[in-house]
């Protein structure tokens, strides 16, 4: 799949062509009703959390109500589609993530993809996952564990969330730069859970759901896929020390419809970065072991752009399909 990278960030850059009178005047009309916020999950998970957090913050900023959309289905594809099919006016917002990178290759038939269909305008923050063990499991630090499924290749089960899912994409990633070999065990239901009963005996999560378990002594963190440590783990040791390159991250962001008014951009942009910026939201995202991500709508661009090449080649390289 050949993806229009250019485009993209050319569509992106846009946003900040006009001039500045033009963008403040009209940017001052926008808006005049509720805006819907739509987030590609059910209510209760992190990335619910944060996109209520975020939308808070928006409504006091804008002077209207965000209201929260939970269209969960299709691995992000439903919001998405929604989303796309949406008017182009800055009334309704996509929760973009990590998965709607990830699909522009997963789902090569999807009419509707991150990076024709939508235009970025901000990112939110990003997130570690944890390589996480049953205590009971031999090994206590990564080059162990590489050593231990090197010594005993395709008898170590490693689960995920789902066929496609990040909890699966980061496992393949480590697959191929450490030459292990493993079982990958799908989840309809929670991967923890089999994981803490013995029932496999590996899994990558997300922070802010493994710490619970992580500091109960349920399970055994031995790394996490970010590039720093993680502040609600400060002892767990980077993947990427034991495995030179290595770096997993899971993002979130706010996309608009193609078409969207630049200026309209602009103001979202402003205001997701200002939301940011405000020691409460920040703190919030701490506890979740979430980092704030700030910057530009070609930043963040840019950031799907590169998570959609690097995602569309471990695909391609593992034959992954989804169910």
């Amino acid at each position: 799949m050949k993806l229009p990278r250019r485009k993209f960030l050319h569509l992106a850059a846009g946003s900040a062509a006009l001039p500045a009178i033009s963008l403040i005047a009209r940017a001052q009309t926008y808006p005049t009703r509720a805006v819907t916020l739509i987030v590609f999950v059910s209510a209760g998970g992190t990335p619910d959390i944060i996109a209520r957090l975020i939308g808070q913050s928006l409504s006091q900023r804008l002077g209207q109500s965000v209201v929260i959309d939970n269209r969960p289905g299709g691995g992000g594809n439903l919001a998405l589609q929604a989303v796309a099919r949406a008017p182009a006016d800055g009334y309704t917002l996509l929760l973009v993530a990590t998965p709607h990178a990830v699909n522009a290759t997963l789902y090569e038939k999807s009419p509707f993809t991150v990076t024709r269909d939508i235009v970025p305008v901000a990112s939110i923050n990003n997130d570690s996952f944890a390589l996480l063990v049953n205590p009971s499991f031999p090994a206590k630090t990564v080059p162990e564990f590489i050593t231990h499924a090197k010594a005993n290749p395709g008898k170590i089960n490693l689960a995920s969330n789902g066929t496609g899912n990040l909890t699966h994409l980061s496992g393949e990633l480590f697959r191929m730069m450490t030459g292990i070999e493993v079982v990958h065990v799908p989840y309809r239901g929670t991967p923890a859970a089999g994981l803490m009963a013995g029932d496999v005996h590996a899994m990558f999560d997300a922070i802010g759901s493994a710490v619970p378990h992580i500091q109960s002594g349920a399970l055994r963190a031995l790394g996490v896929t970010g590039t720093a440590r993680v502040r609600v783990l400060p002892d767990i040791p980077l993947i990427g020390d034991a495995v030179p390159g290595y770096a997993v991250t899971g993002w979130l962001g706010i996309g608009v419809p193609k078409g969207t008014p630049p200026e309209i951009v602009e103001r979202l942009n402003r205001e997701v970065n200002a939301a940011l910026a405000d020691p409460p939201v920040r703190a919030r995202m701490a506890d979740l072991g979430s980092d704030p991500l700030p910057g530009s709508a070609v930043d963040f661009a840019k950031l799907i752009a590169d998570e959609t090449e690097k995602w569309g080649k471990v695909i391609r390289s593992a034959n992954i399909k989804p169910d």
